[in-house]
């Protein structure tokens, strides 16, 4: 193994507006760094301003991968996210170059480091099924029946996460054995003998970090959210069982526009939403013990990842050229 490979992984996480992106930026300045998005959101072609996507500029300044990668119509795993950035680590490290996780996914993180289970494959007539049924009965109608056929797994989905529970349901039905049987088996890693360095960007006052998803929200309003949501409405082959639609502050400006809220309680349920997704993910976090806390906040944050990345990967590089990036 080389000494560049040998190198540890380096993953950039924390909550929603947290400034992941401008913290990686940064790092860009100073190593021959290619970004890995790890991020549910940007996946998806036509979701742009909702989803706080790298623009232009910020892509042509470092390379991100897995963005765009997707139509609004696809669906997308952890389990793919994981091969998925396992291939691009190969390349990128290959190249010459530095992979950075970076994204508040943290279940693509989990799946990276923990590695897979050997889990039933798809099956997209099942999937129709499944949600044909949901759209009939509701999605707490299968969480029902998912009870009764792996209570275990059940328990710990709520009744509306239809994604998860149309995965379950799937791999009970194409394997006659349920999820919890076969996640108890022992996971493939995917990345064995690597070393992990994980920096979590996490607000020291959450006050602070709620007046700036509020403050990010308006400013997706102002920049068009509403018309980009208009857009995606206009296809018939969208709607909001998709895990695309599903997506914080598109969920709630679809159902503005289809007349079910006003507009300004659709950004109080936007911005409410975005404000516990922010609390689970800093619930996570929490719980790895192993991370590098920074208050993402802080006047000097972006100096303080610069440092700890410098110190993990010992080696100082050239002197970065300081420049104003957005979060």
């Amino acid at each position: 193994m080389t000494q560049r490979t040998a190198t540890p992984i380096l993953c950039l996480t924390g909550p929603t507006a947290a400034g992941k992106s401008a913290a990686a930026l940064a790092l860009a300045q100073r190593w021959p760094i290619e970004i890995i998005v790890m991020d549910s959101a940007t996946l998806y072609r036509g979701m742009d301003i909702g989803t706080a996507k790298p623009d232009r500029a910020e892509q042509a300044r470092v390379r991100h991968h897995l963005i765009d990668i997707l139509d609004p119509a696809q669906h997308y795993s952890a389990a793919r996210f994981a091969t998925d950035a396992t291939r691009l680590i190969a390349e990128i490290e290959a190249r010459g170059h530095r992979p950075l996780l970076c994204g508040g996914t943290l279940l693509y993180w989990k799946a990276l480091r923990e590695g897979l289970h050997d889990l039933p494959g798809a099956d997209p007539q099942l999937r129709a099924e499944l949600d044909a049924r949901a759209r009939r009965h509701g999605w707490p109608a299968l969480h029902a029946d998912l009870a009764r056929v792996d209570p275990a797994t059940a328990a710990r989905l709520a009744p509306h996460d239809s994604q998860r529970l149309q995965r379950a349901l799937e791999i009970f039905h194409t394997s006659g054995r349920p999820m919890s049987h076969w996640l108890a088996q022992p996971a493939r890693p995917l990345l064995p003998g690597r070393s992990f360095v994980t920096l979590s960007l996490e607000p020291g006052r959450r006050d602070a970090l709620h007046a700036r998803i509020a403050q990010r929200f308006d400013a997706m309003l102002q920049a068009g959210l509403l018309e980009e949501v208009e857009s995606l409405m206009a296809r018939p082959d969208l709607h909001p069982g998709l895990p695309a639609i599903r997506c914080v502050g598109y969920r709630q400006l679809w159902e503005h526009l289809q007349g079910r809220m006003p507009l300004p309680e659709a950004r109080e349920q936007a911005i409410a939403a975005t404000r516990q997704l922010a609390r689970r993910q800093l619930t996570w976090l929490r719980a790895q013990s192993e991370r590098q806390r920074i208050d993402g906040l802080a006047a000097d944050a972006t100096r303080q990842v610069v440092d700890a990345v410098a110190q993990a990967l010992k080696a100082p590089g050239p002197e970065p050229v300081w420049t104003s990036t957005p979060v």
